[in-house]
């Protein structure tokens, strides 16, 4: 496996911001429900760790280092601009490095791949991912993304509609940014 994070791309929750009266508190809100682990985020957390090929310690140190990078994400909204029924939040979002870990980790996998041999001397997988997954869990390089909402009105309610997947790599700083 190797990247473990961009699977998160599947998420297709869909967190909306009912009753609220602008699309900045839609925006805002939704945002915050990443923050504050909503239960709605906590499930789809869930359905991600379970597809993942992780032992239970590994799966548990999945959990919090997505719990730390949601709990942690920053905001600031730039602008928000409306068109009828239809508005645009631009967002800067501030989030930790994790595409730069993964990254550096097969790196450091090509160059040393002896250091992840089992008793027998054949490559084990497992370390390989345990020493990911620590370097995941310990990093504080954080990385900025500008993101663009699209904002709905339905029922006069501000719905956010579902990020796009390059969006939702962003928020779980896994996007790979190289490729701008």
């Amino acid at each position: 496996m190797k990247k473990i994070l961009p699977l998160l791309l599947l998420v297709l929750f869909t967190l909306t911001a009912c009753g609220e009266s602008n699309a900045r508190m839609a925006t805002e809100n939704y945002l915050k429900q990443y923050k504050t682990l909503d239960s709605e985020v906590l499930v789809d957390l869930e359905a991600q760790v379970e597809k993942e090929n992780l032992t239970e310690k590994q799966k548990e140190k999945y959990r919090d280092i997505l719990k730390k990078q949601y709990k942690d994400l920053s905001y600031e909204i730039l602008e928000e601009e409306y068109d009828n029924e239809v508005s645009y939040v631009t967002v800067k979002i501030e989030v930790y490095d994790l595409y730069k870990v993964q990254d550096d980790a097969s790196i450091y996998l090509e160059n040393n791949r002896d250091k992840f041999n089992n008793d027998k001397g054949e490559y084990d997988p497992e370390k390989y991912m345990d020493y990911k997954l620590d370097k995941m869990k310990d990093t504080t390089d954080r990385v900025e993304y500008t993101i663009i909402f699209t904002v709905t009105k339905e029922d006069d309610k501000y719905v956010v509609e579902q990020p796009t997947e390059d969006d939702l790599l962003k928020i779980h700083g896994v996007y790979n940014y190289e490729l701008d």
